[in-house]
């Protein structure tokens, strides 16, 4: 068994090679959260810490989801890897995870201190069999999936999880908390610091912290019981409560939960859950091949015509068709 390589994650001097394997269907924030803490540290410390090169499968632009093209330095080598591999993928993951993207993907990894995956990043180093018997997450959205297609991964709800040489993170602000790791790590406190007040960033988190269905921030006038209550709305998107039953939890009112959503969201907590439910029906309608009933019992409806009348409501087309229009 081959040894592995002491951990990136301690403090040295040796500058460290970061290489980003970028997929079409990426976030453009997922990319900038991982190159962007690096560059800020090395602006903050005077020396050259961090270095970064991006490259694609095929040595031609990445679009990210917003249309902004990430323009690479060089088609993907194994042989040429540096110290780091960050594997940066989105929507559409499935069509990449070919054999001589995975076959590439297993011999670069063998040439590299630590590789990782950033938000679907995850599932392509999943389908190389890359962390089978390794801790790992991605985005919320599709833990479940994720922990059905790879029965040999221990898949954890944390924000980001660092397991020996392998990391993965949830998305694009858990991947600013893994750098900021980092380079607390390497560089000390800090500069840690002093990288987070560059981005005006003031709430790190934990790796083991969950990742929220819903991210409510911390705005002026927040009430942490609204917060309690939609944390219970995500908790209970199969199976949901009642909104008396939810203000009850909550320690308020229905009246008074009714008042809070009025108040910081614009509309009624049974409108919201509904949403809630509904969204996360869109993304398992267009972003997976999950059948129709299955989808309206994962999401709380009580059988397929009563989940297909709502989704066309709110989306203006049934599932199925929606389904089959984004897949031509």
């Amino acid at each position: 068994m081959k040894r592995e390589q002491p951990s990136i994650f301690i403090q040295e001097p040796t500058p460290l090679s970061v290489t980003l394997l970028v997929f079409s269907g990426s976030s453009i924030m997922s990319v900038a959260s991982t190159i962007d803490p690096l560059r800020a540290a090395n602006r903050i410390t005077g020396e050259a810490s961090f270095s970064w090169r991006i490259v694609t499968v095929d040595g031609e632009p990445a679009v990210t989801t917003s249309g902004v093209p990430v323009p690479p330095v060089a088609r993907f080598d194994a042989a040429e890897t540096g110290d780091v591999l960050v594997v940066i993928a989105g929507f559409g993951v499935a069509g990449h995870a070919r054999h001589p993207v995975l076959s590439t993907l297993r011999r670069a990894v063998t040439r590299c201190r630590a590789f990782g995956g950033v938000e679907s990043g995850s599932w392509l180093l999943g389908h190389a069999g890359l962390l089978d018997g390794r801790r790992a997450t991605t985005h919320w959205e599709d833990l479940e999936d994720f922990a059905s297609a790879f029965p040999a991964v221990d898949v954890r709800p944390d924000r980001y999880v660092i397991d020996g040489p392998v990391f993965t993170t949830g998305g694009a602000s858990p991947t600013f908390d893994l750098m900021l790791h980092l380079v607390r790590s390497r560089l000390g406190m800090a500069a840690a610091l002093d990288v987070a007040s560059v981005f005006i960033y003031d709430e790190a988190h934990a790796s083991s912290d969950a990742q929220p269905l819903v991210s409510a921030g911390r705005l002026d006038g927040y009430d942490p019981r609204l917060g309690l209550a939609i944390r219970m709305m995500e908790a209970h998107i199969d199976t949901p409560l009642t909104i008396a039953a939810i203000a009850r939890r909550a320690g308020v009112t229905a009246r008074t939960l009714e008042k809070l959503f009025a108040q910081a969201v614009g509309e009624s907590p049974g409108r919201y859950y509904l949403r809630l439910r509904l969204s996360a029906a869109r993304r398992l309608v267009t972003d997976t091949g999950t059948d129709m009933a299955m989808i309206a019992e994962r999401t709380g409806f009580s059988s397929p015509a009563t989940f297909s009348r709502a989704f066309r409501s709110a989306f203006k087309l049934p599932p199925a068709r929606m389904r089959k229009s984004l897949r031509g």
